[in-house]
């Protein structure tokens, strides 16, 4: 028996990786300060129950939990940490005037994992503000959420927009459903079912096409919108993506709701050039005070994993190998140049052997 190996769904960060996405985070953090978002820091676990109370976006039954030996209570390690900002801002926040800018960063554990998405330990960096739901609004977390991710080195990045709520509008006003159930309908609109979605509801049929480049699918879904259901909506969307137009790709996939299921009039997908999925996810939703009152919110996430994995940051060595001997006041000065200095400590140290990329000569650095 090994006592190497770490149990399913879990691994070790290692360099250069582990830099990469310490590195990440903090641009992603600076970035969203400078927008006035400051930071908080949850804990990892609490009481079971009052977490599953305030979980949208991950399920209660996808934390695993245990009993606090202190306490005797069950508690429950976080699978989600947009939950967590939502409850400090209603309690220990409560009283601070909207809307509420904060920004956050840590590990967040699955009880499971999928086939596509085996790593059950992730970690979470992002941006909530609480108190407001305007158009305004969004447009300000999808700029936040862009330039996070350009602070961070992240290329080729583009957005898909989604309308949760669109097909409860839909069915509430003009197109109501005869003998077919919501979510079954918006099950096979998910999966562009067209034979399934013209026997269950034909009228939403059009929704299907109106998926793909952003203005040729706005342009569909206005026309499909006659009777004016979704035009207030739609006019957002438009602002929204205008915010960001140039900067990004855009993508509208107006019955897209896997994973958008506790969010409000508006939601986004991020993708990034080398990306073999989403490294970020956001929207409109609500928090839940504790006289059960609900907030409107908007906030973004990002997979700071996946973006790693995409080769964001990873190739941003600077290590600069320092023979035996230098002047410790140039090292100093190196360092604060951004160098990374790598000091020899014995006479038969090489630069290779410390995976430096350039090596001091004639007091300067050289690529090796």
């Amino acid at each position: 028996m090994t006592h190497a190996l770490l149990p399913s769904g879990f691994h070790d960060r290692l360099p250069p990786d582990a830099d990469a996405a310490a590195r990440l985070e903090r641009r992603v953090l600076d970035e969203a300060h400078g927008h006035g978002y400051e930071r908080v820091d949850p804990p990892l676990a609490e009481f079971e129950d009052a977490l599953a109370h305030r979980l949208k976006s991950a399920r209660a039954q996808d934390s695993v939990r245990f009993v606090d030996p202190i306490s005797q209570r069950s508690l429950a390690i976080r699978p989600d940490i947009t939950a967590q900002v939502g409850r400090i801002a209603a309690t220990r926040m409560g009283h601070h005037p909207r809307p509420v800018r904060l920004s956050y960063a840590g590990s967040v554990l699955r009880l499971r994992a999928s086939e596509l998405e085996p790593e059950r330990e992730r970690r979470q960096a992002g941006c909530e503000l609480i108190g407001l739901d305007t158009v305004a609004a969004a447009q300000e977390i999808v700029t936040v959420a862009v330039e996070a991710l350009e602070a961070a080195g992240v290329t080729g990045i583009s957005i898909d927009f989604t309308l949760p709520d669109l097909l409860a509008t839909l069915a509430a006003g003009p197109l109501p459903l005869e003998g077919a159930s919501l979510d079954e309908l918006a099950g096979r609109l998910d999966a562009k079912d067209a034979g399934a979605v013209t026997a269950l509801a034909p009228g939403y049929l059009p929704m299907i096409e109106a998926a793909g480049p952003f203005d040729s699918a706005y342009d569909r879904l206005r026309r499909f919108d006659a009777g004016g259901a979704l035009a207030s909506r739609l006019d957002g969307l438009s602002k929204v993506a205008e915010c960001v137009r140039g900067r990004a790709q855009l993508t509208l996939d107006p019955t897209e709701r896997h994973g958008f299921e506790y969010q409000t009039w508006f939601g986004f997908s991020l993708f990034a050039e080398e990306s073999r999925g989403e490294i970020g996810r956001g929207g409109s939703y609500t928090i839940v005070h504790e006289d059960g009152a609900e907030e409107a919110a908007i906030g973004f996430t990002l997979y700071v994993d996946a973006i790693v994995a995409a080769g964001s940051g990873a190739n941003e060595r600077r290590r600069l190998f320092v023979p035996l001997g230098t002047d410790p006041a140039l090292t100093a000065e190196l360092r604060g140049q951004g160098w990374v200095t790598v000091a020899a400590l014995e006479p038969g140290d090489t630069p290779e052997a410390q995976l430096c990329t350039h090596m001091l000569a004639e007091g300067k650095p050289r690529p090796l």
